[in-house]
């Protein structure tokens, strides 16, 4: 149920998760390798469970066993800035987790309720990408740069070219690009479509553009540009 019990507790959970790790490497940097190990092998699992649990209800269609949700490029991409932090990986991770995967956290288009398993693989996936991105940027000290924008909405717009194609060769809905999303979710006060679609697109530019203020400001304040890892 949005905004239920169990709901509420998983994204405070998440949070929670985020802070104690952050806190936990401050106090001990021997212990980054094995967060970031532990948290890259905490999303390849649930990735595996998700495709087990799947395989075994028979729950899998083509509509959702091909890895080209948002999501599952985020994951990629955050399992490789974990395993091996580089800027060009964490700032995807960085800005898709933030614009997409939060939002899939707050309004998530799942219908499932504690303890049914697609609500357990569900939040532990999309809040370990959340968990391991705020790592990254407050345990490590990574962050995305000015250079950071053009890169992330060039590969978005092949995201959305890849899902597309796939959409329009296999009758799926991968980027929701051929149906809103079902439930309770940002799409319910968009257009129909296809006129949501650029909406879409116009929300996902605004909110990296949103998600690069803080650090903006910051530059601006220390009036020292950050060009680290550019």
């Amino acid at each position: 149920m949005l905004f239920g019990r169990s709901h509420l507790i998983a994204m405070v959970l998440t949070l929670a998760v985020s802070g104690l790790l952050v806190a936990l490497t401050r106090r001990q940097r021997g212990a980054d390798a094995p967060i970031r190990y532990g948290l890259a092998t905490v999303l390849i699992a649930d990735w595996v469970w998700w495709y087990w649990i799947a395989w075994q209800h028979g729950w899998l269609t083509v509509g959702d066993a091909l890895p080209i949700n948002l999501c599952d490029w985020a994951t990629v991409a955050t399992i490789i800035a974990l395993l091996a932090p580089r800027q060009r990986a964490y700032e995807l991770a960085y800005f898709w987790a933030l614009c997409g995967t939060v939002q899939g956290m707050i309004t998530p288009d799942t219908p499932y309720d504690f303890p049914e398993v697609r609500f357990l693989n569900f939040f532990i996936y999309h809040g370990g990408i959340i968990a391991s991105v705020l790592y990254l940027t407050f345990g490590t000290g990574m962050r995305p740069v000015p250079r950071s924008i053009p890169r992330v909405i060039a590969w978005s717009f092949g995201y959305l070219a890849a899902a597309a194609i796939v959409d329009v060769a296999l009758g799926t809905n991968y980027g929701f690009l051929r149906a809103k999303a079902p439930g309770q979710t940002l799409f319910g006060f968009m257009p129909e479509w296809p006129w949501y679609i650029p909406v879409l697109v116009a929300l996902g530019v605004a909110s990296a553009m949103l998600y690069y203020l803080p650090w903006f400001i910051a530059d601006r304040i220390r009036k020292t540009p950050h060009e680290v890892g550019s």
